[in-house]
């Protein structure tokens, strides 16, 4: 396992942590503001919001580069089944297609998938992953000639009705051999993955095809489970078993670290916690 007590050349911040994946919250910094305070602290890289780049792909990745720093990731795809997706199969492959576009006017690799819930008029989640692998099966040559990889991401059971219907990172690798692509792989998110006993196995299973890994904490007292995720350190995940799984299984990738918290880390300066974020990746991580 990497050791970074005195190096986070491997850390990345993911701009939800300064609340820019939600309208009304966090400081408003600019993704120039961004790129300089990311850049000052020696980071990796960055990951943003489809809602903070507008049509301005190409100039925010070549600033970042230029900033000394990789685009890591894009959020994210559309949801491509369930009540909260896009109200037709055209819509969701269009808008599919748009992120993926951006991501590869970014000139970053990796576009996460969230999949969306139940798909209405079903139950249970096998039909709803099914569709979501015919959805990615139908996307990932799109995504192949933009240099463009996608990766999926189980998300805690707690949004297993309207946001995910792949719960588990064996769920995901599920998917992943339905679709069959190459580019198509899948993301690790301690928040979402902390309590499963199977995740070591799973994850030597995923091998090659862990394209990410998210950083934070669940909070034993969770007052929001969308909005009120911990800085590590803060919770009850075991975070180094966490890495060593994933590292074991070969991913030497950046970390990101994605934090949703309205009630506490978006209502701080977010110096404040772009510094938290290094000290704590390089204690506790």
């Amino acid at each position: 396992m990497r050791d970074f007590t005195s190096d986070h050349s491997a850390l990345a911040l993911n701009t939800a942590t300064l609340g820019h994946n939600l309208d009304g919250y966090g400081a408003g910094w600019s993704p120039e503001q961004v790129i300089d305070a990311c850049a000052a602290r020696g980071l990796a890289g960055i990951v943003f919001w489809r809602r903070e780049i507008g049509t301005r792909a190409v100039e925010i990745g070549e600033r970042v580069r230029a900033a000394g720093m990789d685009v890591v990731g894009l959020c994210r795809t559309p949801f491509l089944v369930g009540p909260l997706a896009p109200p037709t199969p055209q819509g969701i492959m269009d808008d599919f297609h748009a992120s993926i576009d951006m991501a590869a006017a970014l000139g970053t690799r990796v576009l996460t998938i969230v999949t969306g819930g139940v798909e209405p008029g079903t139950k249970g989640h096998g039909e709803s992953q099914r569709l979501v692998a015919d959805r990615v099966a139908r996307a990932a040559p799109y995504a192949t000639d933009r240099g463009v990889n996608l990766a999926l991401e189980p998300l805690n059971p707690v949004y297993a009705g309207n946001r995910t219907c792949i719960m588990t990172l064996r769920d995901a690798l599920r998917v992943c051999d339905m679709v069959d692509a190459p580019n198509v792989g899948v993301a690790v998110d301690v928040y979402h993955v902390w309590w499963d006993s199977d995740l070591a196995a799973a994850c030597a299973a995923a091998g090659d095809r862990i394209l990410g890994f998210h950083l934070c904490d669940w909070l034993a007292e969770t007052k929001d489970v969308l909005l009120d995720r911990g800085m590590m350190g803060d919770g009850v995940a075991d975070i180094r078993a966490i890495r060593t799984a994933v590292e074991g299984a070969g991913y030497g990738g950046p970390c990101e670290v994605e934090i949703f918290s309205v009630g506490n880390w978006w209502r701080r300066d977010p110096d404040d916690v772009l510094d938290a974020m290094v000290e704590r990746f390089r204690t506790v991580c």
